[in-house]
C-alpha cells in the first residue's frame, strides 16, 4: 500500500468517527479508480505497429500492438514441413508396400537362390579337384566361404521379401501416428507463439499508457501497454470498523461524486476481509476505531467515462 492510500484511508476513518449527525455516520469516503491491465511482451522482438493512442477507448479483442514475427514465422514453417513429412510417412505405411517394391524383392530373392546354387556347384568342383591334389587348400576355403556368403544373402533377401508381403505392423503404425501427433502439437504451439506477437485488448476499457514506441524492443515480461478496464471506474472506498458489518457484497448504495449534482446507484463488488492496519487483533478498543476495510463499488451509469482519482462518498 502506498503512502497516499494510507493517508486517504486514515482520513476516511477519522472523518467517519468524527461526525456527530446520524446522516454523516453512514457516509464512507474514497475515490474513483479502475482495474489496471498490463499487456506484457511474450517475445523480445521489435514493435512494428501501434494501433491505439493514449486515452483511446478500446473494445475487447481489439488489436492494439504488433511485434515482428519473422523468426516466429520461420519456426512455424519448419514445424509445418515436419508435420507434413510425418503425415506422408504414415500415409505410406497405411497404403502398404508398392507392387514394384514386392517385384524387386522377389527378383532379389530369386537371384540370391541362383547365386547359392552356383556357389555350391563351384564348391563341389573345387573339392573334387582338391581330392586329386590339383587344387590348394586355400582355393577350397575360398569356395566354402563363397557358399556361406551366398546362403546368408539368400536368407536376407527372403526376409526382405517376407517383410513386404506381410505389410505394415501394428507397432510401426502406432509409432508413425505418434510422430504425426508430436509434429502437429509442435506446429500448434508455434502458431500460438506467432499469434502472441500481436497484443489484443483482453477487456474493454481505455488506454492509459503506452510504454514503448515503434522500433523499440521490449524484453519478455515487460509491460508495453496499460489499460484501464471497464466502461466506468469503480469507487474504491474505505469502510470504518464499526460499519463493516453493514457492507456486504451485493449491497446497493448511493454514490456521491464531486462535480455531479445527483447521486448514482452503485453495488458493492468486493470488501476486504482484513483491515488495512495490522495487527488488528492486538489493538485496543479505542485503536480499533481507526481500522478501515477497502471496498470496491461498481457504479451504474451510461454516461461518459468518469476520470480516475475523483473523490467520492457512498451512503449505505
Amino acid at each position: 500500500m502506498n503512502k497516499q492510500t494510507q493517508l486517504l484511508a486514515l482520513f476516511a476513518a477519522l472523518l467517519a468517527t468524527g461526525c456527530s449527525s446520524e446522516s454523516d455516520t453512514t457516509r464512507i469516503v474514497g475515490e474513483l479508480a479502475s482495474d489496471r491491465v498490463e499487456l506484457t511482451a511474450e517475445a523480445g522482438e521489435p514493435i512494428i505497429e501501434i494501433l491505439v493512442a493514449e486515452g483511446e477507448v478500446v473494445a475487447q479483442g481489439q488489436l492494439l500492438l504488433r511485434q515482428d514475427t519473422s523468426r516466429a514465422d520461420a519456426r512455424l514453417a519448419e514445424a509445418e514441413a515436419a508435420k507434413l513429412q510425418a503425415q506422408a510417412r504414415l500415409d505410406e505405411l497405411l497404403r502398404g508396400p508398392r507392387a514394384e517394391m514386392i517385384a524387386a524383392a522377389r527378383a532379389n530373392y530369386e537371384g540370391a537362390t541362383t547365386e547359392l546354387r552356383f556357389r555350391e556347384t563351384e564348391y563341389k568342383r573345387v573339392k573334387e579337384i582338391k581330392a586329386l591334389d590339383l587344387a590348394s587348400p586355400e582355393q577350397l576355403d575360398r569356395a566354402q566361404a563363397a557358399v556361406d556368403a551366398a546362403k546368408a544373402n539368400k536368407l536376407l533377401r527372403h526376409a526382405q521379401l517376407q517383410e513386404l508381403l506381410s505389410g505394415t505392423t501394428v507397432e510401426e503404425l502406432a509409432q508413425a501416428e505418434q510422430t504425426v501427433a508430436q509434429a502437429t502439437a509442435r506446429r500448434d504451439l508455434l502458431a500460438v507463439d506467432v499469434a502472441r506477437h500481436s497484443s489484443v485488448a483482453p477487456v474493454a476499457g481505455i488506454v492509459d499508457s503506452r510504454l514503448f514506441e515503434i522500433g523499440e524492443r521490449p524484453s519478455p515480461g515487460q509491460a508495453m501497454l496499460i489499460l484501464l478496464a471497464g466502461a466506468q471506474p469503480h469507487a474504491r472506498v474505505y469502510v470504518p470498523e464499526e460499519q463493516r458489518l453493514g457492507v456486504r457484497v451485493g449491497s446497493v448504495v448511493k454514490v456521491y461524486i464531486d462535480g455531479l449534482d445527483t447521486a448514482l446507484d452503485g453495488q458493492v463488488r468486493w470488501v476486504a476481509t482484513e483491515a488495512m492496519f495490522t495487527p488488528y487483533f492486538a489493538l485496543t478498543e479505542r485503536d480499533r476505531g481507526h481500522l478501515t476495510y477497502a471496498a470496491k463499488i461498481d457504479i451504474e451509469t451510461d454516461g461518459e467515462r468518469l476520470p480516475d482519482g475523483i473523490p467520492v462518498s457512498i451512503e449505505l
